[in-house]
């Protein structure tokens, strides 16, 4: 609606967006990701203020490991707090966290379809992140909820939670509809 100033266009003639976006956050994960980080910090301790009189080798053992496991739970957890869905023209595009990786673009080619899924939770997938299970597909999931499921041209789904997922999902089947009509819109 940018070419249109407010009032002139009803919303039965408003142009659809270029780009979708979509988001979903989990703020239980920040609480994860501050057990890793205390993980970290008593590796940090242990090397740099330590009384160990058993000797260097259970010391070393100890502050690898601490840091390490706090490293793993730390960016293992930041990297799924949120999740960012974009639909353009051309793509999906699925990227997680802040660093936005794990990252993955399905063109809309490979999309043969698009299903809203009221509930989508962790148990389901076995657990937060970005899952796989044989029966089920793949799936980045941040939180409970609702979530968009893909079908792809390969057999293959791919679930992802997002806020608003019915407007997602309208939005790739009027894409993949344009698109089989031969139209750019």
């Amino acid at each position: 609606m940018r070419d249109h100033p407010h009032g002139e266009s009803g919303a039965a003639d408003a142009p659809h967006p270029e780009v979708w976006h979509g988001r979903a956050s989990n703020r239980v994960q920040w609480l994860l990701a501050s057990g890793g980080a205390a993980c970290l910090a008593l590796g940090i301790e242990l090397a740099v203020d330590s009384t160990w009189t058993s000797g260097i080798a259970p010391l070393v053992m100890s502050v690898v490991g601490c840091i390490a496991a706090g490293l793993l739970v730390l960016f293992g957890t930041l990297a799924f707090v949120h999740v960012a869905v974009k639909v353009d023209k051309d793509c999906l595009e699925v990227r997680c966290g802040h660093m936005g990786l794990p990252r993955r673009r399905i063109p809309l080619s490979h999309i043969i379809g698009a299903d809203f899924a009221p509930r989508v939770t962790p148990r389901q997938w076995g657990g937060w992140g970005y899952r796989w299970r044989p029966e089920q597909g793949t799936a980045v999931v941040v939180r409970r909820g609702e979530g968009l499921v893909l079908r792809l041209g390969d057999g293959h789904t791919f679930t992802i939670t997002v806020d608003n997922a019915e407007a997602a999902v309208r939005d790739i089947r009027r894409r993949l509809k344009a698109a089989a009509s031969g139209t750019t819109r």
